[in-house]
């Protein structure tokens, strides 16, 4: 205020001072549209967001003194503050992801690079990196706890891939013709798929590949569109590369395990078709067989009403009848 009043003043006693005035003018309208640009420009950088996933998480970091939260927070205050930071950018018009921001990873990682986990700066760093990661998710704008159980799901369903690919990497190579296992399994996977989808016909189809190994329970889940006879049925990208690699990991290794098919369409119950894994075949269960998995508890073992409007259905052939490996 002091120098507009100065000006105004100036510009009003003497003609030389409108040159003053219109320099300043022309100064404050660079500075105006230097801050538009950086604000457009603002627009133009991504940003994400370390989430902490639960009050334990929440309660590891605040003994970090520089953490923004204090002991008068609790984590429901955390989240209230995260919800409000990811509508203000939205708002901004600035996309967003979200990742999970894990403290033992954290404090794993600082060590590793040498940094002081009690900063701002690591927290950042550390959080960069997390933006590379598949495992982040774009926030839209939905409530901040249906959030953090996508990006649990999601941490599970990275874990879960990583864990298959590895397996199938370790697998090796045939002793007869040196063909690679996990890659041949890989291949026998993602033509089962297309053969189960195709056989399903027309409708939403929902899968589940459950693969028991040494250290963990492997389990995809897929889901599929057929709208109609002629049409090419569709499958998301990541969840049908997911689904082919575990049911690869269970091809590959040769052990237990199990598939379920669930259809749904218009004016039908729903139809239910299942397949066990055998020493890396997918065998077709029978109708009674679909009806004892689906009727039993896993847990106890006790039979489970059947669920009603469901029809058992046999499994069908969707295996390469005369695989190499």
């Amino acid at each position: 205020m002091p120098d507009t009043n100065a000006t105004t003043h100036t510009n009003s006693t003497t003609g030389g001072a409108t040159d003053t005035t219109s320099t300043r003018a022309g100064g404050s309208g660079r500075r105006a549209d230097r801050r538009t640009l950086r604000r457009r420009l603002r627009r133009e950088v991504p940003s994400t967001l370390g989430l902490l996933a639960d009050a334990g998480d929440f309660a590891a970091m605040r003994h970090y003194r520089s953490f923004p939260f204090d002991t008068h927070c609790d984590y429901a205050d955390y989240l209230e503050h995260v919800e409000a930071l990811l509508r203000s950018l939205a708002a901004q018009g600035v996309h967003a992801t979200v990742a999970l921001f894990d403290p033992e990873e954290y404090a794993d990682y600082c060590t590793e690079h040498g940094l002081d986990p009690d900063t701002a700066e690591a927290r950042t760093r550390f959080t960069a990196e997390l933006a590379g990661a598949s495992g982040s998710l774009p926030y839209t704008g939905q409530p901040i706890a249906e959030l953090v159980p996508l990006l649990l799901d999601e941490a599970v369903r990275q874990a879960t891939w990583e864990y298959a690919t590895t397996l199938l990497a370790g697998v090796g190579t045939c002793a007869d013709c040196g063909e690679d296992i996990g890659q041949a399994s890989f291949e026998r996977a993602a033509g089962a798929l297309k053969r189960l989808v195709d056989g399903a016909g027309p409708g939403h189809h929902h899968l589940v590949c459950s693969v028991p190994t040494d250290t963990e329970q492997l389990v995809a889940v897929l889901h599929a569109e057929a709208p109609g006879a002629e049409s090419r049925p569709r499958i998301e990208g990541r969840e049908g590369m997911d689904f082919v690699t575990v049911l690869a990991a269970g091809i590959a290794l040769g052990g237990a395990g199990g598939l379920v098919l669930r259809s749904t369409s218009e004016d039908c119950p729903d139809r239910v078709h299942g397949w066990r894994l055998d020493r890396g075949r997918l065998v077709a269960l029978s109708a009674a067989a679909v009806f004892n998995a689906y009727c039993t508890d896993a847990d106890t073992g006790d039979p489970v009403a059947p669920e009603p409007g469901v029809e058992y259905c046999p499994g069908y052939e969707v295996d390469d009848p005369d695989p190499h490996h």
